[in-house]
């Protein structure tokens, strides 16, 4: 196996498009701090690594590393195995740098995206079956979510992972997303058991209006910050079934 020393542009002669920089650039970037890639498995390791906190399409993480390259914060490299050749793509020290900047800077907002708290947003254009079934849905959501992740955890407790000198941030971010399924699991099977007794979805005087659930969210608005003694009053839904 070797390298060819062919670096940006990908095409001799031509120079790729420059995008603005977002948020996938800098994730992708990431990933390249910590080793250099190949194209196809930069591409998986981000669908592997990233799809419960940056899930993007499949097309946009292919295109990524190039306007990285038109950025000067990569490199592109031809690996050629016999007949066969393949882009491989590293950091450049702009990009270390780049990178750096990035991370100091202020993060945006999270976003959250359900269809099936859409779904029950609007339930009361529907059946009682329909929202139940959409409750369920997310509640087997979670329960797959929080089996996959603990095939992971498994798999870094014995063998460290693929990235063990980074294992203190992935047990972080483990533990948000861990949290994270715990909440879909538990509050759907919250909501699909308060919907169990209603007899349809709306009007509101036509069904029992869990009216505690108001006093509950006051409450968490005003407990103290964390590092204070909490609410004694303060109640979660159920964590599952």
């Amino acid at each position: 196996m070797k390298y060819m020393g062919q670096d940006s542009p990908l095409v001799p002669g031509v120079k790729p498009a420059r995008r603005p920089l977002t948020t996938t650039s800098f994730a992708i970037l990431g990933l390249l701090s910590a080793r250099p890639w190949p194209a196809y498995e930069l591409t998986g390791q981000m669908k592997r690594g990233m799809r419960y906190t940056w899930p993007r399409a499949e097309t946009r993480l292919y295109q990524e590393p190039k306007n990285l390259v038109a950025h000067g914060l990569a490199t592109a490299s031809t690996e050629v195995n016999g007949r066969r050749s393949r882009t491989v793509y590293s950091i450049t020290p702009s990009g270390r740098r780049a990178l750096a900047r990035w991370l100091e800077a202020e993060s945006a907002p999270p976003q959250m995206e359900s269809e099936a708290v859409l779904r029950a947003t609007f339930a009361d254009a529907g059946s009682k079956d329909a929202l139940l079934a959409a409750l369920r849905g997310l509640r087997a959501h979670g329960e797959a979510l929080r089996q996959q992740l603990g095939d992971q955890a498994a798999d870094y407790l014995a063998t460290g992972g693929p990235f063990p000198e980074r294992l203190h941030l992935i047990a972080l971010v483990g533990r948000f997303l861990s949290d994270y399924a715990e909440l879909l699991q538990g509050w759907a099977t919250w909501a699909e058991d308060t919907v169990a007794g209603w007899p349809a979805t709306g009007p509101a005087s036509a069904v029992p209006i869990p009216a505690e659930v108001f006093d509950l969210v006051l409450r968490r608005a005003r407990r103290p910050p964390p590092g204070r003694p909490p609410d004694p009053d303060t109640t979660e839904p159920p964590t599952g079934r």
